[in-house]
């Protein structure tokens, strides 16, 4: 099932047709021809590709009155390495191609470092003189939007610049940039985009535009509740549990007795909040900390 940030990066770029092309220009500074509109299309390949594949996205770039096309850009967010891309990418921009008649990129987005050297590189297809090289778009790339005016202009790239940049230095003036520019959108951007972007900061930063906005913040679309709530509660539960962990090895530790590496390797790996608060009544009682092990006994 795809994460949220995928799908989010996906609906930046159908947002705003004109995104791939920006960036593509503007961030990585590739030649792109002269256009009028940009219009997302279809983007199942079926034709060819099992009906389970298809683009996260394609956007065509569209020329004069009779809209010929000029470039099509496969888009496509990539957050892991997964070994069967190096195969279907190339398909994907082959048929985009012959579908639509016009030079045909792949533009490659992600927010991780290490995956964007992974997507870059080089795809022998095995034909003589055939190298697909995909275009990518990490962040190190993604512009730092801090101006309020260019995201206004652009919002799609300021969410783009916070999900990129927002743990950094300049999560929050990424954050009050958005905010100046949030006022101009429709509803339900306002209420998906903002999910986004705060979802994105690190701690201080978000709590700082919380501060801003006069109110503790809730995440207001579905399309955030349904994939960040569920985040957040993980987060919560996974900070009980390494609660309870540290709450064993420290009344071990207070009664003076030595914890092997081992016993608390296991411990602060255990995932079962009822397991961890047995083993805080038996540390209290325990001769040894390996007692805390035993498979019998409460």
């Amino acid at each position: 099932m795809p994460s949220v940030t995928h799908e989010a990066l996906v609906e930046l770029f159908k947002n705003r047709p004109t995104l791939a092309a920006e960036m593509l220009q503007d961030a990585l500074g590739q030649p792109v021809p002269a256009f009028t509109t940009a219009r997302v299309e279809s983007s199942d390949l079926a034709e060819i590709v099992p009906s389970d594949r298809r683009a996260d996205v394609i956007v065509v770039l569209l020329v004069g009155e009779q809209k010929r096309p000029a470039m099509a850009i496969v888009v496509e967010v990539q957050l892991g390495v997964d070994p069967d891309k190096p195969y279907v990418w190339p398909v994907y921009v082959i048929q985009t191609r012959a579908r639509h008649r016009c030079p045909t990129w792949l533009l490659v987005v992600t927010i991780d470092a290490e995956i964007a050297r992974w997507c870059a590189r080089p795809i022998d297809v095995g034909h003589p003189g055939l190298t697909l090289t995909p275009l990518v778009l990490g962040p190190e790339g993604v512009p730092v939007v801090t101006d309020a005016e260019q995201a206004r202009a652009a919002p799609e790239v300021a969410v783009l610049s916070a999900m990129a940049h927002g743990q950094g230095e300049a999560g929050e003036a990424i954050g009050v940039a958005f905010l100046a520019a949030a006022a101009g959108l429709d509803e339900e951007r306002r209420a998906v985009y903002g999910d986004l972007v705060l979802s994105s900061l690190s701690q201080a930063a978000r709590r700082t535009l919380e501060a801003m906005m006069k109110s503790g913040y809730e995440f207001q679309s579905e399309f955030a509740r349904s994939y960040v709530a569920k985040g957040m509660e993980k987060g919560r539960e996974q900070g009980l549990l390494e609660g309870k962990a540290q709450a064993v090895l420290a009344v071990l530790e207070a009664r003076g007795l030595a914890v092997p590496a081992d016993v608390r390797e296991r411990v602060l790996a255990s995932t079962d909040l009822a397991e961890l608060d047995r083993w805080i009544r038996r540390a209290a009682a325990a001769r040894d900390a390996r007692e805390l092990l035993a498979t019998t006994g409460s």
